[in-house]
């Protein structure tokens, strides 16, 4: 491998290692400019939820499937949307072996134990792959949400739920004050002074790089293996730097329905909502298309008035865990409810809603207590082109959960030939 020290030289020699859609952000300007102002764009948006469900009452009757199904108790709160939503059953990611990592490998299918010698490795995840194509003419390629502390939730190693295109982690805003912050508030340092500071960061960079340079070719193979992956995370720090540079003098935009900076006490399921409604207002204002949120356990539990763990709570059979269990779900529907309620209500510019044109998934790795089949997935909106209102059940109990994550990516307009262990789209979702 070669590293060259000039920050242009850098970048174009990562063209292998990088896909072209993310490098195109360094012009985004030139093609948002040509781009049909009236056009709607697409959007999608993940929702993790950690450790799993109340299994026996999550699901619809299996023997009930298309558009006649019952909706099961614990999720009533979205009877209003069912003809907008669908459940499908039997996804699974046939190479995840840990059943307290409800988010790591949901949106990569990765095999944590693929590289001989390694106990942990992760690949790119789906939000990732579509925020190369979907994020070049945003502020923002991709906006990564998280419960501060979700670790203990049953989400499993990242600190969000998205992974890089080297399987590395990608940092999460794990507060709704820092989320408002980030999406809408001015730097107002003066242009000058932020223009200089991304200057010493680029010098910091071809630094490093011209260190690794020197460095490369006197050690053994191993460790050069680790100083690739290094020096590739650099490059990635390098085209986000390029991006930001390129909005610097772009003031972020505000709704037009003004968005109040969030308590700081907000846990639970008062985060939560704020959360969706900065998503919402993010979305008002285009300023990202590709949401991830790794949605806390132990204080959404807390908020609804239980004192034990999610953890604890996991294992429930019968008595108060279990009831624990059910208002958990009771409170995700409740809240998926009126987030979907807000999409409709806020229009487009051609008149449709921001409903219309997302994609949302609801859902986490494990089904229940440590179960790593039938992963609980409902999906919404109609941004990927889907026909909703259905109960499904696929044929194979082991059908790759990363199928659907190829059919998302397909119906936004992302023709990946493949994603993680897929083995093709689901096509009954798109039939009429």
């Amino acid at each position: 491998m070669t590293f060259k020290t000039n920050r242009r030289a850098v970048l174009r020699g990562a063209g292998a290692l990088i896909s072209l859609p993310l490098m195109d952000s360094y012009g985004f300007r030139r093609f948002a400019a040509a781009a049909t102002p009236s056009m709607v764009p697409k959007r999608l948006v993940f929702l993790g939820m950690g450790f799993g469900v109340t299994a026996d009452r999550w699901y619809p009757d299996r023997n009930t499937v298309g558009e006649n199904y019952k909706l099961p108790e614990i999720l009533k709160p979205l009877t209003r949307h069912q003809k907008d939503i669908t459940i499908i059953q039997n996804l699974m990611h046939r190479y995840s072996a840990d059943g307290h990592s409800g988010s790591t490998f949901w949106l990569t299918g990765a095999n944590r134990y693929e590289i001989p010698g390694q106990g942990f490795h992760n690949t790119v995840s789906v939000d990732q792959v579509a925020a190369e194509v979907l994020g070049q003419q945003t502020r923002f390629t991709s906006i990564q949400l998280a419960a501060k502390g979700a670790s203990s939730d049953g989400h499993g190693p990242g600190s969000s739920l998205a992974w890089n295109r080297y399987g590395k982690p990608v940092a999460g805003l794990d507060t709704p004050v820092a989320a408002f912050h980030r999406l809408f508030s001015d730097d107002k340092t003066p242009l000058s002074q932020r223009q200089a500071m991304m200057q010493r960061k680029r010098s910091v960079l071809d630094t490093v790089t011209e260190n690794a340079k020197s460095v490369y070719r006197k050690i053994g193979r191993e460790d050069q293996e680790k100083l690739t992956e290094y020096v590739q995370s650099i490059r990635e720090i390098e085209v986000r730097l390029a991006k930001e540079e390129s909005w610097l003098d772009v003031e972020k935009k505000v709704p037009s329905s003004a968005v109040n900076e969030p308590r700081e006490s907000l846990e639970g399921e008062e985060e939560i909502r704020m959360m969706y409604d900065l998503m919402v207002a993010a979305m008002q204002v285009d300023a990202t298309r590709v949401f991830t949120y790794r949605m806390p356990a132990n204080s959404l539990i807390e908020s609804l008035g239980a004192t034990m763990t999610a953890h604890s709570m996991s294992h429930y059979s019968e008595g108060e865990r279990r009831t624990v269990s059910q208002n958990r779900d009771t409170a995700h529907a409740r809240l998926l409810a009126e987030f979907i309620d807000k999409l409709k209500a806020s229009k487009e510019v051609d008149g449709t809603s921001l409903f219309d044109n997302a994609a949302l998934t609801l859902g986490t790795n494990l089904s229940s207590v440590h179960t790593l089949t039938n992963c609980p997935t409902l999906i919404a909106g109609g941004g990927a082109g889907m026909k909703h209102g259905r109960h499904l059940v696929m044929d194979d109990p082991k059908t790759p959960l990363c199928n659907l994550w190829l059919s998302l990516l397909h119906g936004v307009g992302i023709n990946a030939p493949s994603h993680g262990d897929s083995t093709g789209r689901i096509e009954e979702l798109f039939v009429a």
